[in-house]
């Protein structure tokens, strides 16, 4: 059974820091592009982060980069994501996801987790 199953979200305050974490089971980890995506009240899903298979290539949206660190484990089958300096505009559910193909093409995502929330309170 193929599972993505992510912990580590919570309340923080502004400025604060979390970390999520995503644990793989059920597919062949190494070969898949991870993504962490994030979905706010009203607003679509968008690809927030994203790790290629051998860590090689990261891609990160505008908003988040400086702040927000993707790293992967692929002896441990885990993908995490780093996030400082909340914001409360982080505030959002954010999902694990992989990608048999593309490390940025949301559409290429076809494996997610359940989600887990994030809140940054001001």
């Amino acid at each position: 059974q193929v599972q993505l199953v992510e912990s580590g979200g919570g309340l923080v305050q502004a400025g604060g820091s979390l970390r999520l974490s995503c644990a793989a089971s059920g597919l062949a980890f190494s070969q898949y592009a991870m993504g962490w995506f994030r979905q706010a009240p009203g607003k679509e899903r968008d690809l927030v982060a994203a790790i290629s298979r051998l860590s090689v290539n990261t891609y990160y949206t505008d908003s988040v980069k400086g702040r927000f660190t993707i790293s992967r484990d692929n002896a441990k089958n885990t993908v995490n994501l780093q996030m400082n300096s909340l914001k409360p505009e982080d505030t959002a559910v954010y999902y694990c996801a992989a990608s048999l193909l593309s490390l940025r093409t949301t559409t290429d995502y076809d494996v997610w987790g359940q989600g887990t929330q994030v809140t940054v309170s001001s």
